[in-house]
């Protein structure tokens, strides 16, 4: 037995195939091309079947993940995709955005000694093999209970509660405030990393299961919470994220040119801008770009803006390199295409011309002086070191907050100094009866799998609640 780990452990991590970044820069097309069957195998293979998997640890949702490693290695990509769904709905999507670095994979035992098994690339080789070429057929379900859930939001959170209890035998609504459903999943992540066709097909997946979803209808508005129990609805999840833009209050940031990067990205992506002029969705396409941020909203911002046809691309961080809170994929891919990275720099003010339109921003030099709240080295500006970048377009990417439409509107819900509304972390339980929470408008701005953790802490609670009660 001892040889066989020995073998697996000399077998070298298999690498994805990818677009070349010379080719890859100027079009929308997904960048990683897949594992082949052949490849998933190989890379299957790497496995210990770890009788205690620290891997599975590091899963937010739980899979059992040498499970369904096992299935793709003995050859069976249905058995594998068969064990994903028990315990998460979007494997798809979570097998391309996820940090598997910092979580199931950076747990892995072959990582103390070499690279880890590309857990995430499984994931995604399994769920496409399924799209592509499976029979179709849906997981089982449990009988019908005759108690009803609404969801509000349909991204990652919202879409694992829907996935997980409908699976469980209610019946359940999601309510949708734009025209497609996926959240963040559709608005934020750009096409050439999670391509719209993929959150489709999970979506259309959860509506073959009985999930219904409706779209333009923004709870806190055209309904409100206390109204969906009027309605017959049981239970309640909340999962709208946090989407509201945050900007930088200096001087010159209503010049023209200048985006959050909430709606530069909705408007790539969801509003398909990106695919112009098949769509003709007003986008500003500048030639000298600077994205402000350093996390994977500022990397999709700046890749955006080279495949909109900038001609150079800047990233001011405020940090130094060693302190991006990005994916390091993402950095990589986007340092491979060319965008430029400006380390220990901040924004003083933003320069415009005699018509208002943006032309340039000052900033200054930092330094990184004592740790601050988050744990990382408090960045400090350096008297006298002020200089000067053109830009023709600006993308502000520095964190998003909770939006008060529905919190404002939604008696008895607890919400902390921020506007996000309180949760118990073991239950996703709010204080209002019936109503639980989760993802982005609980946590502020974090990953689709943290997100969908909490869909499914909240659905064996809700669970838990419609079934037996408290």
């Amino acid at each position: 037995m001892a040889e066989k780990k020995d073998k697996k452990e000399k077998l070298p991590r298999q690498a994805m195939p990818e677009q070349d970044p010379k080719v890859r820069k100027r079009n929308f097309e997904e960048v990683p091309e897949g594992y082949s069957p052949e490849l998933a195998q190989a890379e299957a293979s790497r496995c210990l079947q770890c009788k205690k998997p620290s891997c599975v640890e590091g899963c937010p949702v739980g899979i059992d993940i040498p499970a369904f490693i096992k299935h793709i290695y003995e050859g069976d990509f249905t058995k594998a995709i068969r064990k994903i769904w028990e315990k998460n709905s979007l494997p798809a999507v979570c097998g391309r955005v996820c940090p598997q670095e910092d979580q199931c994979e950076g747990l892995c035992v072959l990582s103390k000694k070499g690279s880890p098994v590309a857990i995430g690339h499984l994931e995604r080789f399994a769920a496409d093999y399924e799209r592509n070429y499976g029979s179709g057929k849906l997981p089982p379900k449990k009988d019908a209970t005759g108690k009803k859930v609404a969801v509000v939001g349909a991204g990652p959170a919202g879409l694992t509660v829907a996935g997980d209890m409908i699976l469980k035998g209610h019946e359940v609504t999601v309510y949708e405030a734009f025209h497609k459903g996926g959240g963040v999943l559709v608005y934020g992540i750009p096409e050439f990393r999670l391509p719209k066709e993929i959150v489709a097909s999970e979506l259309h997946f959860l509506e073959r299961l009985g999930v219904n979803i409706e779209c333009n209808n923004v709870v806190g508005k055209t309904v409100d919470v206390d109204e969906l129990f009027d309605k017959g609805f049981d239970a309640v999840f909340i999962g709208v994220g946090a989407g509201l833009p945050r900007f930088l209050n200096v001087p010159g940031e209503n010049l023209i040119n200048i985006y959050s990067a909430n709606e530069y990205l909705t408007r790539a992506n969801l509003m398909k801008a990106y695919r112009f002029p098949e769509y003709d969705t007003p986008l500003a396409q500048g030639k000298e770009v600077v994205v402000l941020g350093g996390g994977n909203v500022a990397m999709d911002s700046a890749r955006t803006a080279m495949r909109m046809g900038a001609d150079r691309v800047r990233i001011v961080y405020r940090r130094s390199h060693e302190e991006l809170p990005a994916r390091k994929a993402e950095i990589h891919h986007a340092e491979e295409e060319g965008i430029e990275f400006y380390m220990l720099a901040n924004p003083k003010r933003f320069i415009g011309d005699d018509k208002g339109w943006v032309q340039g921003m000052e900033c200054v030099q930092m330094e990184l002086g004592e740790p601050d709240e988050s744990g990382r080295r408090r960045p400090e500006p350096i008297q006298g070191s002020e200089f000067e970048l053109p830009c023709d377009l600006v993308v502000i990417a520095v964190g998003s907050g909770a939006n008060p439409v529905l919190t404002g509107n939604t008696h008895d819900l607890e919400l902390n100094k921020r506007g996000y509304i309180v949760a118990d972390p073991r239950t996703g339980k709010t204080m209002k009866k019936g109503v639980w929470a989760g993802g982005d408008i609980v946590t502020g701005a974090a990953t689709v799998i943290l997100a969908a953790g909490a869909g499914r802490v909240a659905s064996d609670s809700m669970h838990e609640y419609l079934t037996i009660g408290w």
